[in-house]
Parts: structure tokens; sequence; C-alpha cells
């Protein structure tokens, strides 16, 4: 089952996500993660949150996941939400 994860940093969060981004591409790469990338600023300068989407058992496997990365442990977001996600387009192969 998929699940996205919508991260948004804290204010001023740049050099956190700077200093942790290597820890956090790495948890992600033991992940079973479809896409994943980061929100930026309407000016499209700087990044703002994230989006993940990944593959797991269950919300609650998908929540542990999100409480685990190095970005959430560090700090780096204010607020993370988790829920089940449909790919309807493109569509999905089974």
């Amino acid at each position: 089952m998929l699940f996205s994860l919508i991260c948004h940093d804290i204010d001023d969060g740049f050099e956190l996500r700077k200093q942790t981004r290597p820890a956090h591409l790495a948890f992600l790469g033991s992940q079973t993660v479809r896409f994943a990338g980061p929100i930026l600023s309407d000016d499209e300068s700087k990044p703002i949150g994230s989006i993940v989407v990944i593959d797991c058992e269950n919300l609650a496997q998908a929540k542990t996941i999100a409480a685990a990365d190095p970005y959430n442990l560090a700090g780096l977001f204010h607020s993370v939400s988790v829920h089940p996600f449909k790919q309807v387009i493109p569509e999905a192969s089974s």
C-alpha cells in the first residue's frame, strides 16, 4: 500500500536541512520509496518541506518511518502528516 508523507519545515530550516540531507537520503534509500522531493517556496528559491510516497504494509509502519526520518529527528519539520495514497496517474502496474 502506498502512503504519502507530507512534511513542512520550520521557519529558517535551510541550514538544518542542508546539514541533515546526507543522513535523510541514506535513510530513504533503505525504504521502498516510489518518489520523493522537496516542496519549494512560491518563488522556487528554497525548500520548505518534503513529499515522500512510500510503499508500506500499513499506516502504522508508514508513521514509524516518518518518525524515524533524520530530518524529523533533527527537528526540521514543524508538521508531518501521513495518509494512505492511491496512485491514479500514471496508472500503476499490477
